[in-house]
């Protein structure tokens, strides 16, 4: 990106090729970890173990947790299981075979951030809930090839929710993506829904979080009695996939899943591979 830092509105500040780079360093942590995860989360592990494996990670690696301490936030990382959309938090809670669980994680390095989040299923799965996993993945590429330059951020939201319905799915509308970079939570907001053609300009200089939840109930959500956890209202089990991508003039970088390649993995994640 051969810009200079500036704001294409009063909230919205665009970045440069450096700090890109620094950015790059953040999501690499955020992408080792969610590979390591994959042997990690099985039928047996409590969900507080995750959460210490995770912190372990993050030190060895030189980084530090962007949500421990957040807005009163406990945990290392959100872990989020079945009827769980968002924020779940580590407990005593003993991860079962078939269990759903998304684990979200935000680091920092040197002052930026980079954000992203894996789905995994612990030992044996029904059709339903590979079909869920799987349309949550989907989603998330599907915003992901939208998030062009010269596209808007209505396209990005109204291809998340085409793909999550095509798998007769439902995204949570009530949460959504965003920008990122010095801090966790930045302008613009990136909504899992939308019209196409419509909504704020894609352009170079956005690093944007493209994490649609996808439920195979209704999407509406409720709090759960620890004031963090966002439970979907009817129960019904809930899948997220995250990535944080930086959007240049002729491409856009996906800088949560560098080493993975994407064209070898369109249909399911990697981990039903």
């Amino acid at each position: 990106m051969d810009i200079h830092r500036k704001k294409i509105n009063e909230n919205i500040v665009l970045k440069t090729s450096l700090d890109v780079m620094h950015i790059k360093k953040a999501c690499k942590i955020v992408e080792d970890l969610l590979i390591s995860l994959g042997s990690i989360v099985k039928p047996g592990i409590k969900t507080i173990d995750i959460d210490k494996y995770a912190e372990d990670f993050i030190f060895k690696k030189k980084g530090i947790s962007g949500l421990k301490g957040y807005m009163g936030f406990p945990g290392t990382v959100c872990i989020s299981v079945n009827n769980v959309a968002a924020h779940g938090i580590g407990n005593d809670y003993i991860i079962k075979d078939g269990d759903i669980i998304t684990v979200d994680a935000t680091i920092g390095v040197d002052g930026w951030y980079g954000d992203g989040a894996w789905t995994y299923i612990a030992g044996e799965a029904t059709s339903e809930k590979k079909r869920l996993v799987k349309a949550a993945w989907q989603a998330m590429l599907a915003g992901v090839a939208e998030s062009l330059a010269g596209k808007k951020l209505g396209d990005v939201g109204s291809s998340i929710k085409k793909t999550a319905l095509r798998h007769g799915c439902n995204v949570v509308e009530d949460l959504a993506g965003h920008g990122i970079g010095r801090k966790i939570h930045e302008d613009p907001v990136v909504l899992n829904f939308g019209k196409k053609g419509t909504g704020l300009p894609i352009v170079p200089g956005m690093v944007l979080t493209i994490e649609p939840i996808i439920t195979l109930g209704s999407g509406k959500v409720r709090f759960h009695s620890d004031k963090w956890s966002i439970i979907i209202a009817d129960n019904k089990l809930s899948a997220q996939f995250e990535c944080t991508l930086a959007v240049f003039r002729n491409q856009t970088d996906v800088l949560t899943l560098n080493s993975i390649n994407l064209q070898k993995y369109i249909d399911f994640p990697p981990m039903f591979q």
